[in-house]
């Protein structure tokens, strides 16, 4: 009860003014040669297009747009109510007047259609796109050599078990898998997925969502993630 208390002077004051507002517009189809049901048309018009820029304006999306017939609404009003102060002679009205009282119901049309079927901006996330082709085949990794068995020590002679050992340091060793090289066109890709991933969580992309955003094996992805940092 104490909130609407304190809303009550405000209703009364909104209802005054929309009533006073009304009744110029009226006054100023019906001077322009608007009669019968056509002179209470324009203020309905007016009061709707203004109530339809103003929730424009309060959802956020195309804030441009809901300007733009917000301010055209509200002149359209504002003339009125300034016109009948006796600033222009309703009984002999000018042309110029004539002329925007006959064409403010297609403005009017085509700023309701463009409010109303005006699309916002989607706010679901971007889904993500697709991996190009590789322009570039990826590198096999070779496989480790074979390596000998242990040679024997226990009733070698001492010339045996030297050269034994001589022929065992010369072994090749087995050879480590190096990391595929990542195509640019990959990386270009990363980068615009890591991107996207940021400005949505606003944290900087892990390898093993790189992995799965990209579909790579994970030596690869590691190896697109410290070119990506």
């Amino acid at each position: 009860m104490k909130r609407l208390s304190h809303r009550d002077p405000v209703l009364v004051q909104a209802v005054i003014a929309g009533a006073l507002s009304f009744a110029h517009l009226h006054d100023i189809a019906q001077a322009a040669g608007q009669d019968g049901w056509k002179g209470w048309a324009y203020p309905i018009s007016v009061d709707l297009l203004l109530v339809a820029a103003w929730r424009r304006l309060r959802s956020g999306h195309g804030a441009r747009l809901g300007w733009v017939w917000f301010l055209i609404a509200l002149v359209a009003s504002l003339g009125a109510n300034v016109a009948t102060a006796g600033f222009l002679d309703l009984a002999h009205p000018p042309a110029w007047l004539r002329m925007l009282v006959a064409g403010w119901p297609a403005a009017a049309f085509l700023g309701g259609t463009l409010l109303a079927h005006t699309p916002g901006p989607s706010a679901t996330e971007p889904a993500p796109e697709p991996a190009p082709a590789l322009l570039e085949p990826l590198a096999p990794e070779p496989e480790p050599a074979p390596v000998d068995p242990e040679p024997q020590q226990a009733i070698d002679p001492p010339e045996s078990g030297q050269r034994d050992r001589q022929e065992s340091d010369s072994a090749p060793q087995p050879v480590q898998a190096a990391p595929a090289a990542a195509p640019a066109a990959l990386i270009a890709h990363a980068r615009k997925v890591a991107d996207v991933y940021k400005a949505t969580t606003g944290q900087p992309i892990d390898t093993d969502t790189l992995r799965a955003r990209l579909g790579v094996p994970a030596p690869m992805a590691e190896a697109i993630a410290t070119q990506l940092t």
